[in-house]
Formats: C-alpha cells, sequence, structure tokens
C-alpha cells in the first residue's frame, strides 16, 4: 500500500489601509509591502474599506504588488472600498477586472 499525504500551508497577509493612498503615503506602503514579500509572504488581502481616496501613485503601488506577488507565486485580493470616489476610481481603470475584489475580507481569504 502506498499512502500519498501533502499538507500545504498558504500564508495570507491581510493589509488594512486607513484614509489615503497617494504620493505621499505610497513610499511607507511600498516600503512595508515589499518587506512582507522578502519575509515569504505571496499572498495578500489589502482591505481598502477604509479607503477614502486614491490616486495615481496608489494604483501603481497596487499594480507593483500584484507583479511582486506572482512572481513569488501568489497573488492579491482587494476588499472593496466603502467610500464611493475611492471604489469609482478602481472601477473605472477597470481594477476590478485586473484584481479579484471582495466586499469582507473573510470573502478575499476564501479565494485562495
Amino acid at each position: 500500500m502506498n499512502i500519498l499525504i501533502t499538507e500545504r500551508v498558504i500564508r495570507i497577509s491581510i493589509v488594512s489601509i486607513d484614509g489615503r493612498i497617494d504620493a505621499f503615503g505610497v513610499p511607507e506602503l511600498r516600503e512595508r509591502l515589499y518587506k512582507q514579500i522578502e519575509e515569504g509572504v505571496s499572498n495578500f488581502v489589502l482591505d481598502l474599506r477604509q479607503v477614502t481616496f486614491l490616486d495615481s501613485a496608489g494604483m501603481a503601488a497596487l499594480v507593483n504588488l500584484l507583479k511582486r506577488a506572482r512572481q513569488a507565486g501568489g497573488d492579491v485580493k482587494l476588499v472593496s472600498p466603502t467610500e464611493e470616489n475611492a471604489k469609482r476610481i478602481l472601477l473605472m481603470t477597470k481594477f476590478d477586472q485586473v484584481f479579484q475584489m471582495t466586499d469582507t475580507i473573510e470573502d478575499a481569504v476564501r479565494r485562495f
């Protein structure tokens, strides 16, 4: 008899962001996210429910994180902002087609 047991552990970082994701805050955000990748995390849930504004620098940071995560064999899921202006910019720029977007952290985690 042959028995093969394989266990897979998926490490997921849940990152909650409050306020604006703009050119002023992006360097710190990028630094903290990239440090997670250096520590072996390749799967991220970005909780954007409390985000009030995104500019092009913020959106570029999200895309760069997605690229790095996928290069490491992982992915990035977004929890949709509740602020209409922030949600609208993600929809207008088709980020909902690039990222899997959910309404809750739990739904995002289940998609891994």
